[in-house]
């Protein structure tokens, strides 16, 4: 027992059962506690006892009823020193003469940490932990106390020390805060010690250790709300140089220019900035009591040169709201019953090399009641001014993340072509599903339901599932870059096609009814690209190369709780890109592959950087100085090799005959 309470049951019938509490020194001479009875009561020095009957369980409670705290000068009723209760105790259920039950409570307490009084003037002082570690003791927790198995607790006396003495916390949370590092010439951690290690170690004493690098040292400033505005740059001139893709568009008042976005966890945020060059679609659900205005569209955005455009900006209704607005289960939580609101803005920028060239928004307004639930739709679209039609390319000249795939077929006379995945509509089936355009360096799964029958023949499935899947594929050939030019071959990549299944060899699953086999419901895109260089510090990427191919299942018709001649298959379609490096890499050497002590990558020590000091990269230390200390050393070394010469005691007679 640690604390000023505690608590214990008593299992059975506490009906006629007399509770007492008892003191119970232990002798001095045995060692042993005294002999108790049954003829106690509940209050015993400084200590009470309360129960609690509740059927066949009791709650018992013994409380200490004196101060905790420290004694200060002139003070009673007090603790005189930090450790103020050792005391044992002793519970005890009795039916009249009869012991039931004993319990028995070693008291250890010590005095409130809390302070109360005047304060004192002397302050704490912290030592300067790029010198001297700042805890010596990590594994000391508790204030006034001892802390189990922390042999370095100064409140740990030595009877205490003794009960844990083998189990004490190792390392520097048991007190070791300057161990000696594996490079220290008298340190003998290391198992494989190589030849050079005498010449190679640290000769330094243990203050001097690394494990003091460990620290922060950094000031302390005052906490401000979180805000989308950045610091204003002090030198002159305009303000940005162009945009990149993924930098964030700025206001006239140096702001982000924000509208809700979606989160990572699904949620949406009201104050997210617009990313350079990247479209998205989010819908938000809000009602009355929750709804905020957006960013005043009469804000000027910045072009990327400085210079502010206004936003060209067209409102309109929305007819149909039923859509787009449900009933909610909640009851009204606002006096205003109406409000006019913002169902949709639709943004588009027109952009030119890294400059915004304009702004068109589409706002529509409709109004929003008390209980109503609406789903608000917000759009960006960038769309170049050298071709703001909607086969837009992905970048110039390479591709840009989220921009949709130039594809081609080359191979008939009109030789526009589109890449495509399903968007499912309501019920998700095939023949009611939306396409949406494949967008480079994004991995996307879609998929839809086709209706399928008992009696379907085997050979028809595969082919109506072949053809939904090529549906997608309306091109031959994958543009390199969003340049590639219709004329120039050179600028594509052929898709290379592996067929869905061999049609020579028998692939029906028998006269079995509703089970066919090899069926090619999974279509796998991959497409290899690769970074070839930059424009003006954007990188470019290139397509290399296109590859479809199918995975095949076996349908089995499923009979479900009501068994009807129609069951359903789902087809899928994958689009994974992979990178790969521009130039394949350099293949390591024999050398590199056998001698891996030389890799600098796996050793502490890299010989090949042994005059990493004297480059120009180095800088720990002025270059003269450290020139300087090189060139002593080398003279050093020189002069022991001379020295230690057999030629050169001989030389030395000689230069004195």
């Amino acid at each position: 027992m640690s604390g000023p309470s505690i608590n214990a049951l008593f299992l059975g019938n506490a009906s006629g059962v007399n509770f007492s509490l008892i003191l119970s020194p232990i002798d001095e001479i045995t060692g042993k506690l005294h002999h108790s009875n049954c003829s106690g009561s509940r209050r015993a020095g400084d200590w009470n006892l309360n129960v609690v009957p509740g059927g066949d369980i009791s709650k018992v409670t013994i409380s200490l009823t004196r101060n905790l705290q420290l004694c200060l000068p002139n003070a009673t009723d007090c603790c005189t020193t930090p450790l103020c209760v050792v005391e044992t105790l002793q519970v005890l259920a009795c039916r009249g003469s009869v012991m039931m039950a004993h319990l028995l409570i070693q008291a250890e307490i010590y005095a409130n940490s809390s302070f109360v009084g005047n304060v004192s003037e002397n302050a704490t002082i912290i030592p300067n932990q790029a010198f001297q570690p700042l805890g010596s003791c990590p594994c000391d927790l508790t204030a006034g106390a001892c802390d189990v198995r922390c042999c370095c607790d100064e409140e740990c006396t030595t009877d205490l020390k003794q009960l844990f003495t083998r189990s004490c916390f190792t390392g520097v949370f048991g007190g070791d805060v300057n161990p000696p590092f594996d490079q220290l010439c008298s340190a003998k951690s290391m198992e494989h010690t190589p030849d050079w290690f005498p010449f190679l170690c640290v000769q330094s004493s243990l203050d001097n250790t690394p494990f003091l690098g460990y620290f922060y040292h950094g000031s302390i400033s005052t906490p401000r709300d979180a805000s989308f505005k950045i610091p204003l740059q002090t030198s002159p001139g305009r303000l940005f140089t162009g945009y990149r893709q993924g930098d964030p568009i700025m206001t006239e008042e140096n702001d982000y220019f924000t509208i809700p976005q979606q989160s990572m966890a699904g949620q949406c945020v009201r104050n997210a900035p617009i990313a350079f060059l990247r479209d998205f679609d989010v819908r938000c659900l809000t009602h009355l009591a929750s709804y905020r205005q957006g960013l005043p569209h009469d804000v000027r955005v910045n072009s990327g040169t400085g210079d502010f455009i206004r936003q060209n900006v067209i409102y309109g209704t929305i007819a149909d709201i039923d859509k787009i607005i449900t009933k909610s289960e909640s009851p009204p939580t606002t006096e205003v019953p109406c409000k006019n609101v913002t169902f949709a803005e639709h943004y588009e920028f027109i952009w030119k090399d890294k400059n915004i060239k304009e702004v068109n928004v589409a706002v529509f307004l409709g109004s929003l009641c008390d209980g109503e639930i609406l789903t608000q739709r917000f759009t960006v679209k960038f769309v170049s001014l050298n071709n703001t039609n909607e086969t837009e390319p992905s970048g110039n000249p390479g591709y840009q993340v989220g921009k949709p795939l130039r594809a081609a077929n080359l191979n008939a006379s009109d030789t526009s072509g589109s890449l495509k995945l399903w968007h499912p509509a309501l019920g998700g089936l095939c023949m009611s599903a939306a396409y949406t355009p494949v967008l480079f360096g994004l991995d996307s799964f879609s998929g839809c339901v086709l209706e399928v029958g008992i009696n379907e023949d085997c050979n028809l499935l595969r082919g109506n599932v072949t053809d939904k899947l090529n549906s997608l594929i309306q091109a031959t050939h994958i543009g390199k870059r969003s340049n590639s030019s219709y004329s120039n071959l050179n600028d594509w990549v052929e898709i290379i096609r592996l067929d869905p299944y061999n049609s020579d060899t028998n692939v029906s699953a028998g006269n079995l009814k509703g089970v066919c086999s090899d069926i090619p419901a999974n279509l796998n895109i991959r497409i290899i690209f690769a970074t070839v260089g930059a424009v003006q510090g954007i990188p470019q990427q290139e397509i290399l190369a296109v590859q479809i191919s199918y995975s095949t299942v076996i349908w089995q018709f499923q009979c479900g709780l009501t068994c009807e001649n129609v069951d359903f298959l789902p087809i899928t379609a994958s689009v994974q890109f992979i990178k790969v490096p521009a130039q394949p890499p350099i293949p390591p050497t024999r050398f590199q592959i056998n001698y891996t002590e030389f890799d600098c990558d796996r050793n502490d020590v890299c010989w090949p950087q042994l005059f990493y000091p004297l480059t120009r990269f180095y800088t720990g230390e002025p270059y003269p100085q450290c020139l300087a200390k090189t060139l002593a050393v080398a003279f050093v070394v020189l002069l022991v090799a001379i020295t230690s010469s057999p030629c050169f005691p001989k030389a030395w007679e000689k230069s004195f005959l």
